[in-house]
């Protein structure tokens, strides 16, 4: 019963989520915001987009200039503090602007707190790793695995930061493609870990069909326009197959490896963490809102999860020696 509850929830909550990205929102589309956003432009930019104003000039510092803020993207960004004043003065809710609450600037980051919650994740995954290759023997089963597995999350965690910097077509591809990959390889490594003692030609084989998958949802995304429908149905199947698989898996080994609690604890607070994505709300101070605390909970989710991730390769090894060792007896 826990498990499909589990599922339903993850269902909901990506529905939500990925719908919420989809459409344009209240700010962008008010007429307040396109007014105001026009005759920014037509006051303040040239045709090559840099602002002689002296207004607008003292927002393009350097670090502004390195991360390609435009002087169309300065009125964007005055604009939308102006269209939010006036909806509070009016006692109306907190617009969003293309999906987003209004954020502050730091550094030139648009979100820095979901910059800053990425990092801490990508520094989790990195110490756990060194923690991992230190404490776990290369030829335990399940090594080079998980060892892919960490640098595909260090790596969806570092296009997670570029993201939230700057929010251009190219970063958003590369965040929600990456993104992806961490819930694909969750369930390659459930599935690898319920076959580890198959064949070398078995296991091969489905990870080459998981490689060609996750090349075809990033060839297919990269053309065009955006599928944000097809990206959400995938995480979907994925991300459910994923949680219910090692739910399952923890259930039927609870009684001969005693430390699956780990992981069914990481999957059912990992899921219960995307509450956060449910009840979104406008950004504390203008900077933490409900999607940069949900990256804040992830990241010490991870060590729990590495601490499973550890001590089942441990287990599998001596299992491993412990027949090697009996097969040897045998043959004497």
């Amino acid at each position: 019963m826990i498990r499909y509850r589990v599922v339903a929830l993850v269902l909901i909550v990506l529905l939500i989520y990925f719908f919420r990205l989809i459409f344009a929102s209240g700010g962008d589309r008010s007429q307040f915001y396109q007014n105001c956003l026009k005759f920014c432009t037509l006051d303040n930019c040239t045709q090559s987009g840099v602002s002689y104003k002296k207004e607008l000039q003292w927002k393009h510092d350097p670090i502004n200039k390195l991360l390609l803020w435009t002087c169309y993207d300065e009125c964007g960004y005055d604009c939308m503090w102006r269209t939010t004043a006036a909806f509070h003065n009016r006692n109306w809710t907190t617009p969003q602007f293309y999906g987003k609450w209004p954020f502050v600037r730091f550094l030139g980051m648009q979100e820095p707190a979901s910059v800053l919650f990425s990092v801490a994740n990508f520094a989790t995954h990195y110490k756990m790793l060194q923690r991992f290759r230190r404490e776990v023997r290369t030829d335990s089963p399940m090594y080079g695995t998980w060892r892919a597995f960490s640098y595909i999350c260090l790596n969806a965690w570092i296009w997670s930061a570029f993201f939230h910097t700057r929010d251009f077509p190219v970063t958003e591809l590369l965040d929600y493609t990456f993104a992806y990959s961490m819930v694909l390889a969750s369930f390659h490594c459930m599935v690898m870990r319920m076959i580890h003692r198959s064949s070398i030609v078995v296991r091969g084989a489905f990870s080459c069909l998981c490689v060609l998958f996750f090349v075809n949802h990033f060839s297919y995304l990269s053309v065009g326009r955006f599928d944000y429908s097809y990206n959400m149905k995938a995480n979907i199947v994925t991300g459910m197959s994923g949680a219910l698989g090692w739910i399952l898996w923890c259930f039927l080994q609870r009684k001969k490896r005693r430390y699956v609690w780990k992981c069914f604890t990481f999957i059912v607070l990992a899921t219960s963490s995307l509450l956060l994505e449910i009840n979104d709300f406008p950004p504390i101070l203008w900077t933490f809102d409900a999607h940069s605390i949900w990256h804040l909970v992830t990241a010490p989710l991870t060590i729990l999860f590495y601490s499973f991730i550890i001590e089942d390769c441990k287990t599998l090894r001596k299992e491993l020696v412990g027949v090697e060792d009996e097969e040897s007896r045998k043959l004497l």
